[in-house]
């Protein structure tokens, strides 16, 4: 499988395990209302994911706050988990927020190869149109 490929595999998982959180959203809506608030966000980012699957390229600054952001919320709720402010449970959460922050920072596209062939061609000082 080649590294684009890839990347929209792991796009539709972690876009479908974001979704996914919506049961979770309603269960907590009335107990615990800031975490119902938390996970309304991994369900617009995964809806969103799931859009970038066909062209992830368009997506790259959506993909990059999607790995870094998950990496965040893992170093917090590890602390957390670390210091006994919340269950040593969430620690399988922080494992799969550190998996899915990796994957897509070493999948993610740096650049759409025609942006590559047409800046090359800007530096050799012709115009990409002729």
């Amino acid at each position: 499988m080649n590294r684009a490929r890839a990347l929209k595999v792991v796009l539709g998982l972690v876009g479908m395990i974001f979704l996914a959180t919506v049961y979770p959203l309603l269960t907590f809506m009335r107990e615990d209302p800031a975490l119902s608030m938390m996970f309304s966000l991994y369900v617009t980012l995964g809806i969103f994911l799931l859009l970038a699957i066909p062209n992830p390229w368009e997506s790259r600054s959506l993909i990059a706050f999607t790995a870094w952001s998950s990496l965040a919320h893992a170093g917090v709720m590890g602390l957390q988990a670390w210091r006994n402010m919340v269950s040593r449970g969430e620690l399988a959460g922080v494992a799969v927020l550190v998996v899915i922050g990796i994957a897509l920072i070493a999948l993610a596209p740096a650049e759409h190869p025609a942006d590559r062939q047409g800046s090359a061609v800007a530096v050799a000082g012709r115009s990409p149109v002729s």
